[in-house]
């Protein structure tokens, strides 16, 4: 999880260095301090809503593999019964 943060964090802050280099402009004027972490927190929060959204699809896909792992199960054994029947 942390690592997924710090990865959009430090992205945020790489996009803000990449701006400020296609306009030109030096990286550590002391005007435009406040837009790297401005930038790195943005690209954090995303990497935490990003870590949200892959768990609740992890979940998702779960359940539905227990659903379909049960369904298999239930025509197996319908499947054997009804060769039982038939013997």
């Amino acid at each position: 999880m942390v690592n997924r943060i710090l990865f959009w964090a430090g992205f945020g802050v790489l996009t803000r260095a990449w701006q400020l280099g296609i306009e030109m402009r030096p990286f550590l004027n002391r005007r435009d301090l406040l837009g790297f972490p401005l930038f790195g927190a943005v690209g954090a929060s995303f990497g935490y809503w990003l870590e949200g959204v892959d768990k609740r699809q992890t979940a998702v896909l779960a359940e539905r593999k227990q659903i379909l792992l049960e369904k298999r199960a239930r025509r197996a054994q319908q499947e054997a019964e009804a060769e039982a029947v038939a013997a």
